[in-house]
C-alpha cells in the first residue's frame, strides 16, 4: 500500500504524512509546479502545470490497494475504478456506493454556479475537530484496507 496525496492546497497533508510515517506506509505528495512542497518523510513529485496534470500523474501511479487523499470527486472515481481506496479531507470515504451521487451533486452545483442565479458559500474554516475527524477516519480506512488485503 502507498498513500498518494493530491497535495495542491491539501489541508490534511501533514496529518496524512504523520500517520503514514507512524505506520511505515510509503507516501507520495503530488503537486503542480506552481507549488513548492518539501517533506522529511514522503516522496514529493512535482508535475507540470495543467488543468489535470496532478490528477493524471496520480492515477497513473496508483494501483489496487493504494490509498488516495483528495477532495476531487473525479479523481476519487478514477481511483475507485483502479480498486484503490479514496478519502476526502473531511474524512468521508469515497465508495462505489456513494461516488455516483457525489459526481451528480458536483455537476448540479457547477450548473448552478454557471447560471449565475445561485450563490454558493465556500467551505467553513477548518477546525481542530475537522483534523481529528480526518485522522480517525484515515486510520480506520488504513485498517480496513489492510484487512481487505489479508483476505485476498
Amino acid at each position: 500500500m502507498t498513500i498518494y496525496v493530491d497535495a495542491d492546497a491539501c489541508p490534511v497533508r501533514e496529518i496524512t504524512e504523520q500517520i503514514a510515517r507512524r505506520r511505515g506506509i510509503p507516501a507520495v505528495l503530488l503537486c503542480d509546479d506552481s507549488h513548492f512542497l518539501t517533506s522529511d518523510y514522503a516522496q514529493v513529485r512535482t508535475v507540470g502545470t495543467g488543468r489535470d496534470a496532478v490528477d493524471l500523474a496520480l492515477i497513473n501511479l496508483c494501483r489496487a490497494g493504494d490509498l488516495v487523499v483528495t477532495q476531487d470527486y473525479g479523481l476519487a472515481a478514477l481511483a475507485l475504478g483502479k480498486r484503490a481506496y479514496a478519502i476526502h479531507q473531511s474524512g468521508k470515504w469515497y465508495t462505489n456506493d456513494n461516488i455516483d451521487t457525489l459526481l451528480m451533486e458536483r455537476h448540479l452545483a457547477r450548473k448552478a454556479r454557471q447560471s449565475g442565479k445561485h450563490h454558493m458559500k465556500g467551505p467553513a474554516r477548518r477546525t481542530r475537530e475537522d483534523d481529528e475527524r480526518f485522522a480517525q477516519s484515515l486510520e480506520k480506512l488504513i485498517e480496513y484496507a489492510l484487512e481487505e488485503a489479508e483476505n485476498l
